[in-house]
């Protein structure tokens, strides 16, 4: 059976030592340590951890290389992320959060999880990337919280 793969914000990572997100912050991170879903990662989202709490760099740092796969910042990333920002999704301030969205589509992530409530998780929002993809050439991309995805077992 093919695993899910789920790019992977940073907010979900630093969820796990919030008291509001973390038993599901959790649950995603367990299943992703367990070999149940492929984790992707951009180097935004690295670079995001870096600039986190130790004990959240910590975490990063525990999942085993074999879960993740990573998301280089490619050209054609990049590209989609300025037809976001050119389009009027996100202004120019929320960059990182047009990138994550950018990368996951590129990548053809299964879906992308977040507790970005502001600029990611949103219904409009969420419409509106996924028309940007299809004027674009790229599909539909699923857009939840760690709460929404299935962790049965492989």
């Amino acid at each position: 059976m093919k695993l899910p793969r789920i790019y992977c914000d940073s907010s979900v990572i630093g969820g796990c030592f919030d008291p509001e997100f973390q038993e599901h912050s959790r649950r995603f991170i367990e299943a992703v340590r367990d070999g149940r879903i492929i984790m992707l990662l951009s180097e935004v989202v690295v670079q995001e951890i870096l600039q986190a709490p130790e004990n959240v760099q910590n975490l990063l740092a525990s999942i085993p290389g074999t879960s993740i796969e990573r998301v280089p910042l490619t050209t054609e990333i990049i590209e989609l992320r300025n037809a976001y920002i050119t389009a009027g999704i996100l202004g120019p301030k929320w960059v990182d959060d047009a990138t994550h969205v950018a990368a996951a589509t590129v990548a053809r992530a299964d879906a992308i999880v977040s507790w970005n409530f502001a600029h990611i998780v949103r219904l409009d929002k969420m419409k509106s990337y996924n028309q940007a993809n299809l004027i674009n050439g790229y599909g539909i991309l699923t857009i939840v919280t760690p709460r929404e995805v299935q962790y049965d077992n492989p």
